[in-house]
């Protein structure tokens, strides 16, 4: 595909959604609610590496675990924290699924293909917390961008890991990161476009075709419809535009074990 020119409005979910510090502060309400609840069904901070922010959180169901459900969170890769999202485990753990959450090194102190290599290594580390179950993949928006990542052949997942994994639903990913060249971000994120190309998941050959499926909210700004879009056609991949869906609340289907976004992730 054509490199596309792009503006920072056109990339700019938190303008878009004004409500978004309120949500936020929400998430992080309930997510640490969420964690006090689950007593010693909640195994915090395990270390993936050697870093501060190389750790996540696994939550585990009442009942051994059918799978490994690993979410990957965005925040254009600058921001967020796993805590903000834990409460987002309810509706895989109602399945009888573990749900694993990693941070990662925030841009600047990490450029995105080193951030790659960390969600890899959380990957192969919560594969082992977790052994001998399926893996399932789900990341929104630069964890879309992460997770969609994992399927590229460049990504030397082992064998044993790449094996267990039986599907990836990215959550309005940045499939394509050249547009962000041209973006205030890039100060932060030092994209080069060498780099951007390398990390652009819509343009990289697949080392295994995991099952997939792009999700992406009907009521986002046209670029995410676009990035979406974009690896939809790469992967031959279903995608699904979940209808009045903004950048923000595309995820809500991660808190029930019965909805739309549920059933395509465990399709």
């Amino acid at each position: 595909m054509d490199t596309v020119t792009a503006t920072d409005a056109e990339y700019d979910n938190s303008a878009a959604v004004p409500e978004i510090d309120r949500i936020s502060a929400v998430w992080q309400k309930k997510a640490a609610a969420f964690r006090d609840a689950r007593g010693d069904r909640a195994r915090l901070a395990i270390p993936y590496g050697a870093t501060p922010r190389e750790k996540a959180d696994l939550f585990l169901p009442d009942r051994a675990p059918e799978g490994l459900l690993i979410f990957v969170h965005g925040g254009y890769w600058r921001s967020r924290h796993r805590h903000d999202w834990s409460h987002f485990a309810a509706g895989a753990l109602a399945r009888g699924w573990a749900v694993a959450m990693p941070s990662y090194t925030l841009a600047p102190d990490a450029r995105i293909s080193r951030i790659t290599l960390q969600i890899a290594l959380a990957v192969v580390r919560l594969a082992e917390e977790v052994p001998d179950v399926p893996i399932r993949l789900v990341g929104h928006s630069a964890g879309g961008h992460l997770v969609a990542r994992m399927r590229a052949a460049d990504v030397m997942l082992p064998d044993a890991v790449a094996g267990r994994i039986a599907r990836i639903v990215p959550i309005s990913p940045v499939s394509d990161l050249r547009p962000l060249l041209a973006l205030a971000i890039n100060e932060d994120l030092r994209l080069t476009p060498e780099e951007a190309a390398a990390e652009s998941p819509a343009l990289l050959p697949s080392a295994r075709a995991f099952p997939a499926a792009v999700w992406v909210g009907g009521a986002e700004l046209p670029a995410f419809l676009d990035q979406a879009r974009w690896l939809s056609d790469a992967w031959s991949a279903p995608l699904v535009i979940d209808a009045d869906r903004h950048h923000f609340d595309v995820i809500d289907g991660l808190l029930e074990p019965d909805s739309a976004l549920m059933a395509a992730l465990f399709e």
